[in-house]
């Protein structure tokens, strides 16, 4: 660009001092510009700065003519990745989400493309609390994530986003996995001009949970509580089945979310043990709504993320209920006919101050199966809980240690269903969340009813992420 502007003054400046002895050619062909006769040449008879009458005069001419040249201007033709708000990290600014083209012949619209790669390398230590099986030790390196990100603005409102994933490729010997579909949604921002009303349809995340709505390349552990996966899939498969819904904010003070759609599908409708066996044959569409509130000023929740890098300061508390009014059908293998009506509450609350962050869930469930293969069906309820921080050091090269400990009671009033687990290790933000390293040590504790066991990992993770 400020080539093409000085190419563009040096010709003004020497046709104004020397308008007499030089003569312009332009090919047609290229717009290229030339001080001597030539094949598929013509001669330039008028041309700016010729009548200059002052260095000013001039330059005024030059900055026209360069608005003019493809690219020398704010209108298009422009590529943008890195995040000018960013600290300066060890390798650099953090990128924004995707990689950003505007196109010179239609500014209002974009196109973004981006990559999002979790390596993990693990090990795991099981360890059975029945003396009749044989502990286990297994080695496993795998990719947590890989994904293309694409995005495309269509004018001023309305956008798309889509993403193709292949996730946990290699992951305890299950080979290379499928890629499928994860984000695909239409995005209508501010058609009213007002931040109260946006709309999204098709494939869009709905809030069950603050960390699972957290794009997971701003979580601060890659895996994501047992509690809160879990509910990711009790109300709407993945908590992204085709819907619609409407979201907005009133002054970053008060965040909501409505949404209804289609509702989770039989592979993800898991009993207390964590199997599957339901063969449904009438379900409802799923219904609800969360809503979030920053009640202190100038602790306003700007952006849903976990890791903020020692930057400002948030307080916010939300509450979420989901529903699906009808799930009918018969167990596989049992014939047993089920009618189940999901309930899901999630209560949230976060916090960050500087390089302090903590933030907890709880979660309750309703018409949970204990066992789809029992003689008799046994429907109760479930609920839980997580809190997770960490501590961010700008002066140590955004080094960041974090813990996290859940408790979840898979099936209320019987024993056997309880899990708790504790997870500590250490983020080393290189480049933001565009290029960060850790090191995690995890401790689960299984009851006798889902697993009986006592799982220790230990994982080296890594992120690459524009």
């Amino acid at each position: 660009m400020k080539f093409a502007v000085f190419s563009v003054l040096t010709v003004f400046v020497l046709s104004v001092t020397t308008a007499s002895a030089i003569t312009l050619y332009e090919d047609p062909a290229t717009g290229q510009v030339f001080t001597q006769p030539g094949e598929g040449r013509v001669e330039i008879k008028e041309f700016p700065g010729a009548g200059a009458s002052s260095t000013k005069d001039v330059v005024q001419d030059a900055q026209t003519v360069s608005a003019e040249i493809p690219g020398t201007d704010n209108g298009g033709n422009g590529i943008t990745v890195l995040n000018p708000k960013s600290q300066d990290f060890l390798l650099g600014k953090e990128t924004h989400i995707n990689m950003k083209f505007v196109p010179e012949d239609a500014p209002n619209m974009w196109f973004k493309a981006g990559v999002r790669v979790q390596g993990t390398y693990e090990n795991t230590s099981t360890d059975f609390n029945d003396p009749g099986q044989t502990d286990t030790d297994l080695t496993d390196a795998y990719l947590r994530r890989a994904r293309l990100e694409v995005a495309a603005g269509f004018g001023e409102h309305t956008s798309f986003v889509m993403d193709i994933r292949n996730d946990k490729v290699n992951h305890l010997l299950k080979g290379e996995g499928d890629f499928t579909i994860g984000d695909a949604y239409l995005k209508i921002s501010n058609p009213f001009d007002t931040s109260l009303v946006n709309f999204k349809f098709f494939r869009a995340k709905i809030d069950v949970a603050r960390t699972e709505t957290v794009k997971s390349a701003y979580v601060i552990a890659y895996d994501r509580p047992f509690i809160a996966d879990a509910a990711a899939q009790f109300i709407s498969f993945n908590r992204r089945a085709t819907n619609a819904q409407m979201y907005g904010h009133w002054k970053k003070k008060i965040h909501y979310q409505i949404a209804v759609g289609d509702a989770t599908s039989d592979d993800k409708l898991k009993d207390a043990i964590g199997a599957g066996g339901a063969n449904t044959t009438d379900q409802t569409f799923f219904y609800g709504g969360k809503i979030v509130l920053s009640p202190f000023n100038g602790w306003e929740e700007t952006k849903k993320t976990e890791t903020y890098f020692g930057q400002g300061k948030h307080f916010s508390v939300g509450a979420a209920y989901w529903s699906v009014p009808q799930t009918k059908g018969s167990v596989e293998d049992t014939g047993a006919k089920y009618d189940l009506n999901h309930e899901l509450i999630n209560l949230e609350v976060s916090a960050h101050y500087k390089g302090f962050f903590i933030q907890s869930e709880y979660f309750d469930f309703q018409d949970v199966v204990e066992d789809w293969n029992a003689p008799t069906l046994n429907v109760g309820s479930s609920d839980g809980w997580y809190v997770t921080s960490e501590y961010v050091f700008p002066s140590l090269g955004y080094i960041a240690p974090f813990a996290r400990y859940e408790t979840w009671d898979a099936f209320e009033g019987k024993d056997g269903f309880e899990l708790d687990s504790v997870l500590v290790g250490v983020n080393w933000y290189l480049r933001g969340n565009t290029t960060k390293v850790g090191l995690v040590l995890q401790k689960d504790e299984f009851g006798s009813n889902i697993g009986d066991k006592d799982d220790t990992k230990i994982r080296i993770v890594s992120q690459f992420f524009f």
